[in-house]
């Protein structure tokens, strides 16, 4: 095992060469070797298929995605139609021939506080297209705390919408694909020091995720979402031998 942790197949040069060019500095913080690190089970999960994305199973039943991925990039950051200020960092970026899938990935994130939600006006330019209203609508309501999300980074994943969008729109090596975006997240049993997750906060965050979901429904950038385990459950039956031995793998280390 390497001193980040990764599981068989992962390689560390990679690993590294994404996340220590990227914000949030994870792996000179020490904060992706942290036993509640999201980032490590986001890296050892898709990091496997960096440098085979041709092996990595098809996220979603969409039609016509056109699998396999082309590239699978972990902590992408794609931006927005302007320049300077905060651009959204996606936990992993994997466009096929005719599809972007952007990843946000949580592990233990929705059962902390999270701060309230802020969009800066930059978000209220007339930039999205005709069909981004159901993501600018659930921005406002945001805003003014007509909706109100205790477990979900809904705003999060409302500004990883926006730049989805953004590069598929623009020029670029992504233009044309359909935007979609992918919420995948560990539903933990236990913190790693063996507290348990309520059971109420659990259901409550599957609860507003299906929420969210309808909020957005019909709107440009798909929104779609599934747990670790019904992820790697897939994996396990792909038919490719070493992609279910690695799908096994991430299972018993994270505990999914």
């Amino acid at each position: 095992m390497d001193e980040l942790g990764l599981l068989p197949g992962v390689r560390e040069d990679l690993v590294r060469a994404a996340y220590q060019n990227a914000p949030g500095n994870e792996i000179d913080s020490h904060k992706f070797v942290n036993p509640e690190s999201s980032a490590a089970l986001v890296a050892n999960t898709f990091g496997y298929f960096m440098n085979r994305p041709e092996r990595l199973p098809a996220l979603t039943e969409t039609a016509d995605a056109r699998w396999p991925a082309l590239c699978v990039v972990p902590e992408a950051t794609v931006h927005f139609p302007w320049s300077g200020g905060h651009h959204p960092c996606l936990d992993v970026l994997i466009p096929t021939g005719t599809c972007l899938f952007g990843i946000e990935s949580k592990r233990y994130e929705p059962h902390r506080g999270k701060p309230k939600p802020h969009f800066s006006d930059a978000y209220r330019r007339d930039v999205w297209g005709s069909a981004m209203k159901r993501y600018e609508h659930c921005r406002d309501l945001l805003c003014d705390e007509s909706v109100h999300f205790q477990h979900l980074d809904a705003s999060q994943l409302v500004k990883h919408a926006f730049g989805l969008r953004s590069a598929a729109n623009h020029i670029g090596e992504h233009l044309g694909k359909r935007p979609i975006l992918v919420y995948i997240y560990a539903e933990s049993v236990r913190w790693p020091d063996g507290r348990p997750v309520p059971l109420t906060e659990r259901v409550r965050h599957r609860d507003e995720v299906e929420i969210f979901a309808r909020l957005v429904a019909g709107d440009e950038v798909t929104f779609c979402s599934c747990t670790y385990a019904s992820l790697l459950a897939t994996w396990v039956h792909s038919g490719d031998a070493e992609v279910m031995e690695h799908a096994e793998n991430v299972a018993a280390r994270f505990m999914l």
